[in-house]
Order: C-alpha cells, then sequence, then structure tokens
C-alpha cells in the first residue's frame, strides 16, 4: 500500500511538472505572438513624399556636379536642403565674419535634417531587427516541437520492430508468425515515414503591423517608414544598377528564392498578411526577409555618409 501511495505520488509530481512546462511553454508562445517591437507610442510622419523626379532635379542643379554626386544632390532634395546649400556656396564668396556665420548656421541646419535621418534609419533597421528575431524565437520552438515529433516516432518505430520480432520468436505458428512480421514492418514503416512530413508542426503568429507587406506592395499604405527612409528604398538612383529600386531588387530576390518564381504564392502568403498559422519554413523565409531588409536599411548610410563627406569638402 505504501509503494502504492509513493507511486502515485511520483506519477502526481511528474505530471505536475509538465503541466508547469507546457504552461510556461504556451505563456512564452503569447509573448512571442504580440509584438514587442513596434514603438512605444505612434508618431504621425509628414505623409509627402520627395519628389521621384530624379532626372529633373539633377539638371536643374547641375552645378553642383563638380562638389555632389548625384545621390548627394537626390538626398538633399529630399530633405529639403537644397536651397540651404546653395546659399553656402554664395556665402563663400564672401569672406567676412558674418557670410561665416550664416554659412556655419546654414551647415548646423542640413546637419540637423541628417541626424534625424540617421535616426530614423536605426529605428527602422532596429525594427526589422527585432522583429527578425522575434520570428527566429517562434521558428525555433516549432522546430523543437517537429524534433520531439520525430523522436517520438523514431521510438515507436524501434519499439514496433522490436515488438513485431519478440513476438514472432514466442508465437510458434508460421501463419501468425509471418502474419506478426508482416504487421510489425508495415507499422515501423509507418512511423518511419510519418517522420518525413515535410510540413510538420504549426503555430499561430500574427503581425498587424507587418513590414514586409509594404515592401512587397511597393506601396506605403501604412504609417510604418518614414517618408525619407520610403523614398531611399523606392528611387531607383539608390540601387546598385539603377534599373531596379532597393525593394524592388528585393522583390525579385525573394520571389525567386523564397517562393519559386511563383508570384500568385508569394501574394497569397501568410508572410505577407495579418498573420496566421506559420509552419517552420514559413517561419524561416520570414526571418530571413527580415534580415534581407535589415541589412538593405543600414547600407543607405553609406549614401549618407558619403554626402557629409561632400559637405565637409564644401565647408573647408
Amino acid at each position: 500500500m505504501k509503494k502504492l501511495f509513493y507511486l502515485i505520488a511520483m506519477v502526481s509530481l511528474l505530471v505536475s511538472c509538465v503541466s508547469k512546462k507546457n504552461q510556461a511553454i504556451q505563456q512564452n508562445i503569447l509573448t512571442l505572438k504580440d509584438s514587442y517591437c513596434k514603438a512605444p507610442f505612434k508618431y504621425n510622419y509628414n505623409n509627402k513624399l520627395p519628389s521621384y523626379n530624379s532626372d529633373s532635379i539633377l539638371t536643374a542643379n547641375k552645378e553642383l556636379s563638380g562638389m555632389f554626386t548625384d545621390q548627394s544632390v537626390l538626398i538633399l532634395n529630399a530633405l529639403g536642403n537644397l536651397d540651404d546649400v546653395h546659399k553656402i556656396i554664395e556665402l563663400k564668396k564672401d569672406s567676412s565674419l558674418t557670410s561665416q556665420v550664416k554659412i556655419l548656421q546654414l551647415k548646423t541646419k542640413i546637419n540637423s535634417r541628417i541626424t534625424i535621418a540617421l535616426t530614423e534609419l536605426d529605428a527602422v533597421a532596429a525594427e526589422f531587427d527585432c522583429e527578425g528575431e522575434r520570428v527566429a524565437q517562434i521558428g525555433s520552438y516549432v522546430d523543437n516541437l517537429n524534433a520531439s515529433r520525430n523522436n517520438k516516432l523514431i521510438l515507436y518505430s524501434i519499439i514496433a520492430g522490436a515488438a513485431s520480432s519478440i513476438a514472432g520468436g514466442i508465437v510458434k505458428s508460421d501463419g501468425w508468425d509471418n502474419a506478426i512480421g508482416i504487421g510489425g514492418g508495415i507499422l515501423g514503416a509507418g512511423f518511419g515515414l510519418a517522420t518525413l512530413n515535410p510540413k510538420g508542426k504549426k503555430v499561430e503568429f500574427i503581425h498587424q503591423r507587418n513590414l514586409l507587406r509594404d515592401i512587397w506592395k511597393e506601396k506605403l499604405e501604412s504609417p510604418n517608414f518614414p517618408p525619407f527612409i520610403w523614398y531611399m528604398y523606392t528611387e531607383k538612383k539608390f540601387s546598385n544598377k539603377e534599373e531596379y529600386s532597393i525593394i524592388g531588387n528585393m522583390k525579385l530576390r525573394w520571389l525567386h528564392y523564397q517562393f519559386d518564381d511563383v508570384k500568385e504564392a508569394a501574394d497569397r502568403s501568410v508572410i505577407f498578411s495579418d498573420g496566421g498559422f506559420y509552419r517552420a519554413d514559413d517561419l524561416n523565409n520570414r526571418a530571413a526577409m527580415l534580415n534581407q531588409m535589415q541589412s538593405a536599411t543600414r547600407t543607405i548610410n553609406q549614401n549618407i555618409n558619403y554626402l557629409l563627406l561632400d559637405l565637409d569638402k564644401l565647408i573647408l
């Protein structure tokens, strides 16, 4: 009786531990479902985008071509500082102290706009990074579920094979011996084939603030991005070959590598929706796409760095 009591107590303890572990896992999943990456408050950006008439802008400011790269001129226009640069050029013709002070004031104004642009870049890149980490955590959870499931199926397959072998050795009837052997083989094979399920487990993952949706649609339909950042994403002059914009090139890569060039599948993908049930492959794709956008966002810093170098040459 005492042994039975101890046995019941041990079983109850194990059940309690498993239950607490499951509760902890579910709590973590609930935490990850609700994005903790978005800003704590909503900033109402000016929705007006800079002009995309890049050729006209460059032609109208061709006198700057010897001092600034085309990309620098376009960035100055996007920031609203082109007039300030023209004023600096005129003021440099006068070496008086008053002119020097005005030049410094104008440079401070330009630097202030550039600083805001840099902080916007950092903020967007940080959100991409955070979202990528959030997806990776969910993906790791699903991978663990799939690995645990496969391990169980492999174990069941081994047990089925061992059981059929033992039973075959015990049963002397040839008919029953063959039946047990065949049945055990089929059962073991069934468990083995079940481990090859390409889809595996799935988990609900919500992202109503979906940064990737605007990128895929190439339309700024939400306040997810500041206008300056969106302009840098979508102006072809800032991409390497200038045939497509930064996000245009990104879309082509996603379509080829993530969706096997099937646009209909991409358009229907849960990745570009408000969220839903994800499988491991979808989560891995989403994490990769977020990381790629983070890298693309950070590369814009190179253009701004060149602008700062050009400005220093102008002022000094």
